[in-house]
């Protein structure tokens, strides 16, 4: 009985002096360009490389069409297209985010990777510094891979974008100009490589960090 008690008692000690792996940190990487630039597109052929059961994409803007349409009374599905119905509330909607944002400003980031469940989240539409602050600050939960994809005004023109007073002169459009980026992928006719290589480059990145 009393070697029982001793294997017992040893086991109990073993068990607990065992180290508890950290949980893995999630890899997001976060996607910002100006309208039409063809970010969506982007993300969409990314996650097609990665996977479904790797990857998913994240819009920070869903949540706020969420709330924003819940309070307004709108249509959330129409407002998540990019159709006349979003356009028309495009200016009322990002003055009452930025409100939202301000006295919150990981406020929608947080909803979105808190509804995350893959390995990889993809955010197709940082705008603001806030959106890749919130992930910056919090390295110990995240890796973080930062692209900008662009494309010329003309090319941008031909997919239909219109410079609007109000929407592409406002931080929403314009605060993330000028920052240095992980990756840049020129998604126009101009690009000096087929985006199929760009995608190639993240890819390869993506899985380094995940290796670790």
């Amino acid at each position: 009985a009393e070697i029982g008690r001793r294997q017992t008692t040893m086991g109990a000690v073993t068990s607990q002096c065992m180290p508890c792996r950290p949980k893995p940190k999630k890899l997001v990487v976060i996607f910002s360009g100006k309208r039409k630039s063809g970010k969506d597109y982007v993300t969409d052929k990314l996650l097609q490389e990665l996977g479904s059961d790797v990857a998913e994409i994240g819009r920070l803007s869903a949540p706020l069409k969420k709330a924003y349409a819940r309070e307004n009374n709108l249509d959330y599905k129409r407002l998540l297209s990019d159709g006349p119905y979003k356009e028309g509330f495009r200016k009322d909607m990002i003055v009452w985010g930025e409100k939202r944002r301000n006295r919150d400003p990981g406020f929608f980031a947080r909803l979105v990777v808190e509804e995350a469940t893959k390995p990889v989240l993809i955010i197709s539409d940082a705008r603001r510094a806030t959106d890749l602050q919130f992930f910056q600050e919090n390295t110990s939960k995240y890796d973080l891979i930062t692209v900008r994809v662009t494309a010329s005004n003309a090319e941008r023109g031909r997919r239909g974008w219109v410079f609007t007073k109000g929407v592409d002169d406002v931080e929403s459009e314009c605060g993330l100009d000028g920052r240095e980026w992980d990756f840049m992928v020129q998604n126009d006719g101009a690009a000096p490589k087929p985006l199929s290589e760009y995608l190639q480059d993240l890819k390869a990145a993506i899985q380094k960090k995940r290796e670790g």
